[in-house]
């Protein structure tokens, strides 16, 4: 009922690399348990010395040679003939490599977000529904919508200009059945009212099952080479005009001496 070791079998004092001697007697919280989690044990083991057990508590064991041990612990109230309470008896699944397992995963997820986050590429997604669950830094930057503002609202009806909104829901809908796009050019509009022509990567995305969950759009700003093109485009449609109805004959022939003017 103080807090002190009476009971440590073969596999605790294997995993721990104290033996039952070194182990017996010594608290338990603050001689095996990490610093940033001792509050939390105490509080565990105390309320199983008032009766309140629990079950699959993650707790961090410090061994012997200074390593940390992963163990799933259920923390069960141990009583005397009489039904008083003596202490508490924990009974554990060491989980170590599960443990350090999912925290490289976290770590790399985390990696990947800030990947993300910090492209210097427009990266957006859309979940099954066709609503913005992706929004990163350089598509706020680009499109002057927060992420905050972004988040959750339909892609296509909110940020596509009105005359590509089929076209761009089709893409979307492909990529949502595994069909993806590559080098899609679109028309977002700004918050500003400007628009922004994005060359785009359409991706289907899966969850661990491969089962599709929605479409992540990696994109290029080529608005700047897009104006320059429609600006060159209308040159030489005006250039066109002035020559068909041009006040003066106008003629012209290939290198074969063929008209084609």
């Amino acid at each position: 009922v103080h807090g002190n070791v009476n009971e440590w079998n073969d596999k605790t004092a294997e995993i721990t690399g104290f033996s039952k001697e070194e182990a017996f007697s010594k608290p338990l919280v603050s001689t095996f348990i990490v610093p940033s989690l001792r509050q939390s044990v105490q509080e565990v083991m105390g309320n199983a010395l008032k009766g309140n057990e629990t079950s699959n508590y993650e707790l961090e064991f410090r061994t012997k040679s200074n390593e940390i041990r992963y163990l799933l612990v259920n923390a069960t109230t141990r009583r005397d003939p009489e039904n008083n309470i003596v202490g508490v008896v924990g009974v554990a699944q060491d989980v170590t490599e599960a443990a350090k397992h999912d925290r490289a995963v976290a770590a790399m997820a985390n990696e990947l977000r800030k990947l993300i986050d910090n492209a210097n590429a427009p990266i957006f997604g859309i979940d099954v529904h066709g609503n913005v669950n992706e929004w990163n830094d350089k598509t706020a930057e680009i499109t002057g919508f927060s992420k905050e503002e972004a988040f959750s609202k339909p892609l296509v009806s909110t940020f596509i200009v009105p005359s590509l909104r089929q076209s761009v829901q089709e893409v979307m809908g492909n990529a949502l059945k595994g069909n993806e796009t590559s080098n899609y050019e679109l028309e977002f509009r700004t918050k500003s009212n400007e628009i922004r022509y994005l060359l785009v990567n359409a991706t289907t995305r899966r969850d661990p099952e491969n089962n599709i969950v929605g479409v992540v759009g990696v994109a290029q700003d080529v608005t700047e080479a897009a104006k320059h093109d429609r600006a060159v485009a209308a040159m030489a449609n005006e250039l066109r005009k002035l020559i068909d109805n041009a006040n003066a004959p106008i003629f012209g022939i290939d290198v074969h001496g063929n008209v084609n003017e």
